[in-house]
């Protein structure tokens, strides 16, 4: 069996480190899962209430809900900005973590989620995918907790081409994606 994951950076930078790290999850992949990374993060308006149902949402809105509800896992890039998640990234968890009309379900509800992340300081995203753990205990989501994957120094990690070259972070990443391939199969 082939799991689907969805895979969405927090960062919206070109050549940004988090999303290199997800098309390393394509690379290194060791097998059983189809990731597909996420692009249109950019799209998605701010977090409003008022247009927070079923009939009333953007289309990229709904269209991210979708695409959440039917992966079988997510996997979430994050880089760390001011000791916690971007605003970017929050924002779009608030639009999917929401069931106001009660009849269509919370696309995240139990949904097994692996977090890592790339930094070029010395201390990686350890506070970010903290503040990313928090999120996903109102969620009830099912949150791979080990290993963490934290890239620091991430900019010696990489070559010119944006590969992901260190054998340690690879193994990390590997070990990482089977453990959510592990909790995606026992929800089957």
């Amino acid at each position: 069996m082939t799991a689907t994951v969805l895979a969405i950076s927090g960062s919206l930078r070109a050549d940004s480190h988090n999303t290199l790290l997800l098309h390393a999850a394509r690379k290194f992949n060791p097998g059983g899962l189809d990731i597909e990374i996420y692009e249109d993060l950019r799209e998605i308006p701010p977090y409003d209430q008022d247009l927070d149902h079923p009939d009333r949402r953007p289309a990229v809105v709904a269209e991210l809900r979708r695409r959440i509800a039917e992966a079988d896992g997510i996997l979430i890039a994050t880089p760390e900005f001011n000791y916690s998640i971007p605003g970017v990234l929050k924002n779009a968890l608030d639009w999917v973590s929401t069931d106001w009309t009660r009849t269509e379900g919370l696309p995240l509800h139990r949904k097994p989620i692996a977090i890592l992340g790339a930094s070029p300081t010395n201390f990686g995203t350890v506070r970010a995918q903290l503040a990313l753990r928090q999120v996903f205990v109102w969620t009830d989501s099912d949150v791979v907790v080990k290993p963490e994957v934290h890239l620091f120094r991430s900019h010696e990690r990489f070559d010119a081409d944006g590969t992901l070259t260190d054998e340690t972070s690879i193994g990390l990443l590997q070990d990482l994606l089977t453990a959510l391939k592990s909790r995606i199969e026992a929800r089957s």
